[in-house]
């Protein structure tokens, strides 16, 4: 019986999480593309496109830097708000029928009257 032991770099190798979101981050960084980074680091390129696709699909970001912060609002720094636009709103429909003062309706009710009107 004969025995063959091969020496040399392991073909099939192991990345970690970090390993891949590290090598993800270099895409784009100074214009370097997905074939750029790959070749840098001896992969093909469908292997970044398949880690991208890995992360999101489990939901997960490809920087370690996200997260969240508190946030308390006081009356001091919020945004007062604005009143709406006085511009008249005017839609012209396919038949050439136009819409005009219709700022108080609802996007229900605005869908309901050009299907109405555009059936005349």
């Amino acid at each position: 019986m004969r025995q063959e032991i091969l020496t040399g770099v392991e073909r099939r190798r192991r990345w970690s999480d970090a390993e891949k979101r590290s090598i993800l981050a270099e895409v784009g960084v100074n214009g370097a593309r997905v074939a750029d980074v790959a070749r840098r680091h001896d992969l093909t390129r469908q292997h970044i496109y398949q880690w991208r696709a890995e992360f999101r699909r489990r939901g997960e970001s490809l920087t370690e830097e996200t997260g969240f912060l508190p946030v308390e609002t006081t009356p001091e720094n919020c945004v007062p708000s604005v009143p709406a636009a006085t511009t008249p709103v005017e839609i012209v429909l396919v038949n050439g029928r136009r819409l005009r003062g219709i700022e108080g309706l609802s996007p229900a009710g605005l869908a309901q009257l050009i299907r109405v009107l555009e059936g005349a």
